[in-house]
């Protein structure tokens, strides 16, 4: 029996009174019909006193809960096959507008120049959107601004690099498969030794192919995996560009594209599945959330168990699990 998680990145966020959420307004057919199904319930997915992100929650929802800061760069050297020789470390780099939101391309790629100037005896790669990854030896270089993930309430700098972390330990093996985007996820999963597949046309937001992350899990269950992992990363991007309706659309997407044909292969598998954000994130500040998360747990022939949908109101009244 196979076990899927599919991780729908940042698709919770904080409760206001009167205001529906995110997942609240999206017309979810298939994760409604799971949810009378299965349980709901609030998931801390966080671990206390970590800040929340993709590089805290998703080793934790895989098998692993980091007692200190995950190294951001190291995951996104993993994540995209990128070799560091002894002695170099790799950073990731947000580059940020004046006001500290996320920059555009054309400066994005003017800073990524800037960097590469400053720093000769560093490596530029760039990732997507506003991020960079530097690889080189250390120290980092004086253009870069660092000291934790960055938070536009409180800096400012154009250049911010995530600081160094903790490593996730080898834990899985091939009998994971995680399938996403080259990011976290899959960085995070190649690190604690789980097998990967980043298929063409994922790209991590909210124009990924999920047809094809759709099709490369349904043939890691047909090839006899044990547990497969779904990442998507959609809702996350719209939610930090302030757009709910785009992260509306990619909840949407991903319960019509993925959801549908996974739930009917696990079904006939005699398996489990469970659906859950791995944080908030918030379409009003565009900030991530670590509080508790809805999670939907639900196995093949477990007959009606509840009404509730997959949302934080739904999730709120039940018992928080670890």
């Amino acid at each position: 029996m196979v076990a899927l998680l599919v991780i729908l990145d940042g698709a919770s966020e904080p409760l206001r009174p009167g205001e529906p959420t995110s997942l609240e307004l999206a017309a979810t057919p298939t994760l409604d019909r799971l949810a009378r199904e299965g349980v709901v319930a609030s998931l801390a997915t966080v671990p206390a006193g970590l800040p929340a992100g993709s590089e805290s929650a998703i080793p934790a929802l895989l098998g692993w809960t980091p007692p200190a800061p995950v190294d951001r760069g190291l995951l996104e050297a993993a994540a995209r096959g990128i070799e560091l020789a002894p002695g170099e470390r790799a950073w990731r780099v947000d580059v940020l507008d004046g006001a500290g939101a996320r920059a555009e391309p054309e400066a994005v790629a003017r800073a990524a120049r800037a960097l590469a100037a400053s720093a000769p005896r560093h490596r530029i790669h760039p990732l997507t959107g506003h991020r960079l990854l530097l690889a080189g030896p250390p120290p980092l270089p004086d253009l870069c601004a660092s000291g934790g993930p960055y938070d536009p309430r409180k800096h400012t700098a154009r250049l911010w690099a995530w600081p160094e972390g903790v490593l996730p330990p080898r834990v899985l093996d091939a009998r994971t498969v995680v399938v996403g985007a080259a990011g976290a996820a899959i960085g995070a999963a190649r690190l604690l030794g789980a097998a990967t597949v980043v298929p063409a046309g994922a790209t991590g937001d909210v124009d990924t192919d999920l047809g094809a992350k759709a099709d490369a899990a349904l043939t890691a269950i047909a090839d006899g995996a044990v547990r497969v992992v779904v990442h998507v990363g959609g809702p996350d991007e719209a939610a930090h560009r302030r757009d709910r309706a785009a992260k509306v659309a990619a909840i949407e997407r991903a319960d019509r594209e993925l959801l549908a044909p996974l739930a009917d292969a696990v079904a006939r598998a005699g398996g489990s599945l469970r659906v859950c954000p791995d944080h908030g994130c918030d379409p009003q500040t565009g900030l991530h959330d670590g509080a508790p998360v809805p999670c939907l747990d639900w196995r093949a022939g477990g007959g009606a168990a509840g009404g509730a949908r997959l949302t934080e109101r739904a999730a709120v009244a039940e018992m928080v699990a670890a």
